[in-house]
């Protein structure tokens, strides 16, 4: 831990640097990669859509004693009443779900009951049957689409107002859509149910992804006002010791927050099931690490590259050039002397005498070697004694 801790004083006071906002090619290509893998879940293999937003009916088998080939046996049981049927079986803690299309009449949910209690050898009392219509899901879908958009439309005022910069309101929500798009592509790839419960999860994490951007971005706007001060650092470089300044604490509180939600996905999956709590930590999950990685590999980056078209932020680079370039003579001049120079040595040199076999001159003196030190009295001429 001391290690680290040191690891990450070094990177706030400048001593290590990690190039993140100058590799910006590297990361703007392994986004493309799960950009095109997410894309691919999305429209090819497509999402799993929840009984809650497709309609239909569904049907919880509890007290059971037997579970052993439960999907086989649930579905022969539904067979028997509705032959072809999309039916979709899953094992929560002590019971089995059964979800299909909607029934048209209580005539055939009756059925289907009697039909799994006599498969799964309990009572008909054991089976719970529930029908959801597809407008509730609609209407959840529709809510859900508006408070994003005013939750966009008010975010990007605020950065814009706060930050005295539209660019980096742009550049928040290129993240939060990174984000989003890949979250939601890996529920496809990997065949989740999206729920209510993941819809939750998916508006929460923008949330988390735009907090972290934010505390980044305040970081490089303190480094760029100095940086515009002094001159010594281009923009680019500025948000570069931002993100150093801050990769710390990005990575800390993200572990932070992983590490519970991590522990809620482990129970959900292996103990209690498929719920509204493994398809809430489960997009919590996915979304808090998709977010930390664009905070600070995506976000700043983009940022910087908006912000460097600027004819003000050229010009800062002209004059961090000059400054570094100027460093570099100097510290190249003091390391062949063999004696590195304070800034009130600038200009001073040593002596370089001839050699005892001749031919080699001394080098130019400051005048302080040459006349002796500065206000030490002198002897008169004999005349005047």
């Amino acid at each position: 831990m001391r290690s680290f801790s040191e690891f990450g004083n070094d990177l706030y006071t400048g001593k290590r640097s990690i190039e993140i906002v100058g590799r910006q090619k590297t990361w703007y290509a392994v986004s493309a990669v799960l950009l095109v893998l997410a894309s691919m879940g999305l429209f090819v293999r497509g999402l799993n859509i929840g009984l809650e937003f497709r309609g239909g009916s569904e049907f919880r088998i509890s007290s059971i004693t037997n579970f052993n080939g439960f999907e086989a046996r649930a579905k022969t049981a539904l067979g028997t009443v509705n032959p072809g049927s999309n039916v979709v079986v899953t094992k929560t803690t002590d019971a089995v779900r059964v979800q299909t299309e909607k029934f048209q009449s209580t005539l055939q949910t009756e059925k289907v009951k009697a039909a799994l209690a006599h498969e799964f050898n309990v009572g008909v009392n054991s089976i719970s049957a529930n029908t959801i219509g597809p407008s509730w899901g609609a209407s959840v879908s529709q809510q859900a689409i508006t408070a994003l958009v005013v939750f966009l439309i008010l975010v990007s005022l605020l950065l814009a107002a706060y930050f005295r910069t539209w660019k980096m309101s742009i550049a928040a929500l290129i993240a939060l859509a990174h984000d989003l798009v890949i979250t939601v592509g890996i529920y496809a790839l990997a065949g989740f149910e999206v729920t209510p419960a993941s819809v939750i999860g998916f508006l929460t994490i923008l949330g988390y992804s735009l907090y972290d951007t934010v505390v980044v971005f305040d970081k490089v706007r303190e480094n760029t006002l100095e940086a515009e001060g002094n001159g010594r650092l281009s923009y680019s470089q500025a948000a570069n010791q931002a993100v150093n300044q801050t990769l710390v604490r990005s990575i800390n509180t993200s572990v932070v927050a992983l590490l519970p939600v991590a522990s809620i996905l482990g129970i959900g999956y292996f103990l209690l099931g498929p719920g509204t709590l493994l398809d809430l930590s489960l997009a919590l999950f996915v979304g808090i690490a998709v977010g930390t990685y664009s905070s600070i590999f995506i976000a700043t980056p983009v940022l910087a590259d908006l912000r460097e078209r600027e004819p003000a932020m050229k010009e800062l680079k002209k004059r961090a050039a000059r400054f570094q370039a100027a460093q570099a003579r100097k510290e190249s001049t003091a390391t062949s002397d063999g004696d590195p120079l304070s800034a009130d040595d600038e200009g001073m040199r040593d002596v370089v005498h001839a050699s005892s076999g001749g031919g080699a001159t001394a080098r130019p003196v400051h005048p302080y070697v040459q006349t002796g030190p500065r206000n030490q009295p002198k002897r008169p001429p004999k005349s005047k004694r």
